[in-house]
């Protein structure tokens, strides 16, 4: 049932970046000094076996990115390989722990895995974007070494329409644990908030997996920033032998500071078991007070408060470092989306690795946690370039029918005490028309409302649209067993198909893509039905329909960063419409949604010959070199409220007023060389934003602007950007020099990017060319504390060097 207002006070924690996010035991991260080979072998498996000729690698670790690049290969996985690969580790397990169990918990493995350890099978998990756990206790040797293997079955290479990578490519722990605990992922809570007093509402799981019945204390403890116990709780239970329980209690907390986009204040929660007055389990989490309320007819309010939410789609890669991203890295791409003014992510279109949802806690982003790109039947996968040629049709749906209500349920059971998280959403464009339901509104000659291609009107032997309902009751369902305090989504392709059909009546709040056309007439045919754009285009349309229409909360555009896959043909690296480029760098079309979309002066200038069409491009690039005389455009991409142009110190371009309908003020000059400035204004002429554009000359020199970088040991990532100037210190933005980075020290180059999505060369060296003059290097320290050495060279320029502190 669909009401005409969702009021959800939501409090969510997750756990600390140093722990596991399993939730329960003594956790350790065994990532390093594995072995890896990339074909089927079978007999890997046993613990006998002699690996001593396989590669050794550390985890995170994505084979498919370090292969090369081949027009034989799947367009969709952007041109890189798939295959089945094995990986070994031995491991000492004390006989210190015997009695203890011991748990491996994998926070991704794509795909089809399958776990042993000492030869035994743990089990099999084909999902690649789902964390998991497994009780290895029964096949331990305490005292003695042990041997886990995976396999990785990726034989699918193009089972997806995007890069998905290859391997064990998030974190791995090892958990020991009492044998009575905290179930995994078992700690729940959510806050009702009212007249400035937080009411905290906890459930606590536990296991007992011993012969006995246990008398147990739980504990919960509210810690505030400082460390300072603000409030607590404390319930005695009783677990059966080999039984399970739950605990629930209430904390109250007055004048709790609330967590929102601006200010993301958080809160420890400290859950402690007693036995017998000893503790025997623990974990702490990160938390913090918030409200989410959702109006059919005006939208989203956090805390109370009326916001539109200004929203990216992202994938899970980072260029040239595939699926295997650093925490480090994955931060700074997040905070430069917050730069631009971005307050909300959609996990296109699967859960993402646990630090991704902890570090929007910290950062203060929102979240839309997306489950499936499709569900019982295969879309299409492009193979040989995006809508060319034959398609694909390799996929999930044949682990759907046994899998996908559990994977859904461990996805809301993992992510749901996250702050970030503020909806669920089952499904994406598994209604693409005819991709591959069908309804008979489809052959309709008056039907309005497709945006998307919908091959060839009603197929009477497709598979019905009507399916839909039932298969979306079952997962919302399954989101419902888990947690109650969010609402349920999904993005529509075929709003109009759907329509006719229960899908979106069974959601409490109904993402549209690129449907903008049915904002007003479902608003007034549904009226309860809540509507915001889950995927949109980046024309300033599509902004517009959410900014002026009071009832559409927010939009999500396609893409926030450029990722790997879904390619154009040959050559085409992945796909290229993100306000980011693969290297981290802000794009152009950045810049424009800075300018709609953040609340600090900013102003940015592009060029580009003017053509017959004489566009406003939202893509013009900052570069000042053309022939004299030639006429050129500059577009200026602002949120003053008037811009002038000017050209080594005198006006070439009067002043002008933003333009609300196209949000770019342009002038068409011709081209003489020098420092061309665009200069915004508010309403009484005063400068308040100011971007200039000088003439560059050859390429000279290398520089590395910044000098004072400080990691970790503890495989802490640094970015290095280096960029190629001109005798006067200018940067190059026609460079394409290639460039060689040597490593020394306590470092190890993990990739070299450039953004350049056309680039087919080897990303596997460290040699790579720039583009648009520049190309980041990603370091990552090997574990001592001895500095880290990093220096480009070029045929003809002056190197660059830098030297990394580790701390």
């Amino acid at each position: 049932m669909i009401t005409k207002k969702i009021l959800l006070p939501i409090f969510i924690f997750s756990c600390l970046s140093a722990t596991s996010q399993i939730s329960f035991g003594d956790s350790q991260k065994i990532n390093n000094n594995w072995k890896f080979t990339l074909q089927d072998t079978p007999e890997a498996s046993s613990e006998t076996y002699k690996d001593t000729n396989w590669q050794s690698v550390n985890v995170p670790h994505d084979w498919s990115v370090k292969g090369r690049l081949s027009p034989t290969l799947a367009s969709c996985a952007g041109f890189l390989p798939g295959g089945i690969g094995w990986y070994r580790k031995t491991l000492n397990i004390p006989q210190t722990k015997r009695g203890e169990k011991v748990y491996l918990y994998f926070e991704g493995v794509y795909n089809r895995s399958e776990v042993f350890i000492n030869g035994h099978s743990l089990g099999k998990r084909p999902n690649g974007y789902i964390s998991f756990a497994y009780d290895a206790t029964p096949f331990v040797k305490y005292g003695a070494d042990n041997v886990i293997a995976v396999k990785v079955d990726h034989s699918l290479s193009a089972d997806s329409r995007w890069y998905s990578g290859s391997g064990i490519y998030r974190n791995v722990w090892l958990v020991y644990s009492n044998p009575v605990h905290i179930a995994q992922w078992g700690v729940y809570t959510y806050p009702e908030v009212a007249n400035g007093t937080g009411t905290l509402n906890v459930e606590v799981a536990l296991e007992n997996g011993s012969s006995s019945k246990t008398n147990l204390v739980v504990v919960n403890e509210l810690l505030d920033n400082n460390g300072k116990v603000v409030a607590k709780s404390s319930q005695k239970v009783l677990v059966e032998a080999n039984k399970d329980n739950k605990v629930a209690t209430k904390i109250n907390l007055k004048n709790p500071k609330l967590w929102d986009v601006e200010h993301p204040n958080l809160y420890q929660l400290k859950t402690t078991v007693l036995k017998d007055g000893k503790p025997i389990d623990k974990t702490v989490t990160s938390t913090g007070f918030r409200n989410f309320t959702f109006d059919a007819n005006k939208g989203f309010a956090l805390n109370g408060k009326w916001m539109k939410m200004k929203g990216v789609c992202l994938h899970h890669d980072a260029g040239v470092l595939g699926s295997a991203v650093p925490r480090d890295v994955l931060k700074t791409r997040l905070q430069t989306l917050k730069e631009i003014g971005v307050n909300a992510i959609r996990t296109s279109h699967n859960p993402q690795a646990p630090d991704f949802y902890a570090l929007c806690d910290e950062i203060g982003l929102l979240v839309l946690n997306e489950a499936y790109d499709e569900w019982e039947f295969p879309k299409r996968k492009w193979l040989e370039g995006w809508n060319v040629g034959t398609p694909g049709f390799q996929g999930s749906n044949d682990i759907f029918a046994a899998w996908g209500e559990k994977d859904l349920e461990d996805m809301v059971r993992r992510d749901r005490n996250h702050l970030s998280v503020f909806a669920w959403s089952i499904g994406n464009e598994v209604d693409y028309p005819n991709d591959p339901y069908s309804h008979p509104v489809l052959g309709g000659s008056e039907v309005s409302g497709f945006s998307q291609a919908s091959y060839g009107g009603y197929k009477k032997d497709a598979p019905d649209a009507m399916r839909l309902g039932g298969i979306a009751k079952r997962l919302v369902a399954a989101v419902k067993k888990y947690d109650k305090s969010r609402p349920t989504t999904a993005g529509l392709a075929g709003v109009a198909m759907s329509n006719e059909t229960e899908y979106p009546g069974l959601l409490d709040i109904t993402g549209y893509n690129y449907t903008e056309s049915k904002y007003q007439s479902d608003h007034k045919k549904y009226p309860n039905r809540v509507i915001f754009g889950s995927e949109t285009r980046h024309e300033i349309e599509p902004w517009l329909a959410v900014k002026n229409n009071e009832h559409i909360f927010g939009q999500f555009l396609w893409t926030g960063i450029d990722y790997l896959g879904e390619s154009n043909a040959w050559p085409s690296r992945g796909f290229y419409s993100g306000l980011v480029d693969l290297a981290g760098i802000i794009k152009p079309r950045g810049y424009f949604r800075q300018s709609l979309w953040s609340n600090k002066p900013m102003i940015y200038a592009g060029t580009y010959p003017v053509n017959n069409s004489k566009e406003l491009s939202i893509d013009a690039w900052p570069l000042w070199n053309y022939n004299n005389g030639q006429t050129i455009r500059v577009v200026c991409y602002t949120n003053a409220a008037k811009a002038r142009l000017e050209l080594n110190g005198k006006v070439v371009g009067e002043e002008k007023k933003y333009d609300e309908k196209t949000g770019v003020i342009y002038w068409d000059i011709p081209f003489s060389s020098g420092k061309l400035e665009a200069i915004g204004l508010d309403n009484d002429g005063k400068v308040v934003s100011q971007y200039a554009i000088t003439s560059s000359q050859q390429p000279v020199s290398l520089v590395i602007n910044e000098k004072n970088i400080t990691i970790d040991k503890e495989k802490e990532v640094a970015k290095v950007i280096v960029q190629v100037l001109d005798e006067k210190g200018l940067p190059v933005m026609l460079s394409d020099n290639e460039l060689t980075c040597v490593v020394s020290g306590s470092g190890t180059l993990l990739g070299l990017e450039a953004g350049n999505n056309e680039d087919m060369g080897d990303y596997t060296d460290n040699v790579q060319r720039v583009f648009h003059g520049h190309l980041v290097a990603y370091i990552q320290s090997t574990g001592s504390n001895e500095p880290i050495t990093v220096k480009f060279t070029a045929n003809w320029l002056k190197s660059a060097e830098v030297t990394i502190q580790v701390k």
